[in-house]
């Protein structure tokens, strides 16, 4: 591990991405801003005028989907220059800027959802036969009259969509204070060696064979988080009560409800999660107490999770080894699959290493009418390598849609986005566990399984119930103080972890730094997508070629069809808890194999 971060001139070329495919020239991205100021006032030009004509609502549909792709190219730029470099002020302002362009977007266009609310299906249908070219917007139109229940008039959209600059400044404060403001301080590990803490160097320590730097980092990292505990609770309560003002002003029972719907998922889908996790709790607790057995300790502290269970193993991998080992397990997927990968590495397609004010974790950000991006942190980890196969199946995800549906048709819903970046993770796992060197690798391949189930379908799904939970307080009228989510947090831990696990005082502070309580109920979705994946990747495997073509199918098919529908093209049948009950069933057996080649 280096002894500083580099600041981001110092990171070599070929390791970042190169956003000049977007705008090679930023006096283009300043043109085109005043551009999208500009087709936003033709949008708002077709105010009070939908039920006069079909050439209206076609014009208007237009506009539409070209202030679409100029925010798509907009703030897609500022917000990835923005985040290399999160320090950098010239940045901030751009991506504030596209912020203000996108919410005076969003208030001159408030108008359109109410007035399509207003026309009968006997006009629309009228208006599409008259001009077949409105069938483009079709589907997009369906989706808006399907939530017409919930539609303001148009005086109350547009004082919704003004408050939306405001009701963000939570996330804004959240990500500022965490990836700009917040400073380790460095740590020593059992030599006296400095090791320098930071959000993308916290996991690594974690899974340092040196359980005195693991022990250290964890309470100085959360320590960190402690001290500004109160701000941190501001933010979350600010968040949630800018959810359920929404949620309330729109008619929703709760902001659960209304994000679900958003999806067009219905909230049995996670309520149907949680019944199953629960009544396979045991395989949770069978996984810690392993562990612990495999660890060799007398007490399991929390700072032994991330560690391998195989303590004297090591893999190491190279991001050029990343990629070679990335292109094999993908095989699978067919040639056409693997040329979009190629070139995604040799067009500097993302963004690798961690520098000075980089944010951290990672992504996968499209612009549409140019290719995705991928945001990474990369270490020489074999989690790193998960990491970029699961970054790299999101951006083909993009890539697929992008290719066949128009910009109107090819944002995939949320509930769908995780299936393909973790089917690949699946593929990656058979790939490198048939292909291990010894009983040792194979061990250490199934305890990154083990590891990344336990991250996924449990780990996200507590989330999940942490974020249910507060957010009924909230809307019960409870104060959410740092104390009382603190104790939330720290109850559910208990339970997830089981009696072989010592729940550390720290981890009731880790809520803080958890960035998707800020995405409106994201992260259930991870586990659901866990369990689709589980299934399509075997499906993939033992039926090749005819189930690569329905997976690639769904990857083309964008948002033309609701969520649950689009995963029954790909095999999957999430009305019910047999992918969930048989994902967890596949945990249970990878953890007797783990049992069987570690005795």
């Amino acid at each position: 591990m280096q002894d500083r971060l580099p600041k981001r001139e110092e990171v070599a070329q070929e390791l970042t991405w190169r956003l000049e495919d977007i705008y090679d020239d930023e006096a283009k991205w300043e043109e085109e801003l005043k551009k999208l100021g500009e087709v936003a006032d033709v949008v708002a030009s077709y105010q009070g005028k939908l039920s006069e004509s079909a050439a209206n609502l076609l014009g208007l549909c237009k506009a539409d989907e070209e202030m679409s792709l100029l925010l798509d190219r907009v703030h897609g730029y500022a917000h990835m220059r923005e985040d290399q470099d999160t320090a950098n002020s010239k940045y901030q302002a751009m991506k504030q800027r596209a912020m203000t362009a996108y919410m005076q977007s969003a208030e001159k266009s408030a108008f359109m959802n109410p007035e399509i609310l207003q026309l009968s299906d006997e006009k629309l249908e009228s208006y599409y036969a008259e001009l077949p070219e409105l069938l483009r917007y079709k589907r997009a139109i369906g989706e808006i009259r399907r939530l017409k229940d919930h539609m303001l008039s148009s005086e109350m959209e547009q004082l919704l969509a003004s408050a939306g600059e405001m009701q963000g400044a939570s996330q804004k404060a959240y990500g500022m204070l965490s990836n700009a403001d917040l400073k380790f301080p460095s740590v020593k590990d059992s030599e006296g060696n400095e090791v320098t803490l930071s959000n993308g160097r916290f996991v690594p320590t974690q899974m340092s064979k040196d359980r005195a730097l693991r022990k250290v980092s964890f309470e100085t990292f959360y320590g960190k988080y402690e001290e500004f505990k109160n701000t941190w609770a501001a933010m979350y309560d600010g968040e949630l009560k800018s959810r359920i003002f929404e949620a309330k002003a729109r008619k929703y029972n709760s902001a659960f409800e209304a994000a679900v719907d958003g999806n067009d998922v219905s909230p049995k889908v996670c309520d149907s999660l949680f019944e199953s996790i629960h009544d396979n709790m045991d395989k949770m607790h069978r996984y810690v107490t392993l562990r612990k057995k495999l660890l060799g300790v007398d007490e399991l502290h929390m700072y032994d999770v991330y560690v391998p269970m195989l303590p004297d193993f090591e893999m190491k991998v190279t991001y050029e080894e990343a990629k070679e080992i990335s292109l094999k397990a993908l095989v699978p997927l067919g040639e056409d699959y693997l040329d979009v990968v190629k070139e995604a590495y040799e067009n500097r397609w993302i963004d690798v290493v961690e520098n000075e004010g980089k944010r951290g974790g990672a992504y996968s950000s499209g612009v549409y009418d140019v290719h995705p991006y991928m945001l990474l942190n990369y270490n020489d980890t074999l989690d790193d390598v998960f990491t970029l196969v699961h970054e790299m199946g999101h951006s083909m995800h993009t890539w697929y849609s992008n290719k066949a549906q128009t910009i109107v048709d090819a944002n995939y819903k949320i509930f769908v986005a995780e299936v393909a970046s973790t089917t690949n993770e699946v593929l990656l796992y058979h790939y490198l566990k048939d292909h291990a060197k010894s009983k040792e690798e194979k061990a250490f391949i199934i305890n990154h399984f083990l590891d990344s189930f336990k991250g996924t379908m449990f780990r996200q799904t507590m989330f999940e119930e942490f974020e249910r939970k507060t957010c009924e307080m909230a809307e019960a009228g409870v104060p959410l103080t740092a104390e009382s989510l603190y104790d939330v947090y720290l109850g559910l831990n208990k339970e997830y972890f089981g009696e072989d696990m010592i729940s550390d005082p720290q981890i009731g502070w880790e809520w803080c730094r958890i960035p998707h309580f800020y995405y409106n109920f994201y992260v259930y979705q991870y586990a659901t997508s866990f369990a689709a994946s589980v299934a399509i990747a075997d499906r993939i495997l033992k039926e090749g070629a005819p189930a690569v073509e329905q997976y690639k199918k769904f990857l083309s098919s964008g948002c033309t069809q609701d969520p649950v529908s689009l995963l029954k093209i790909a095999g999957v049948d999430l009305t019910t808890k047999a992918p969930i009950d048989a994902a967890l069933k596949v945990f249970g057996e990878a953890i007797t194999e783990m049992e069987e080649i570690s005795k």
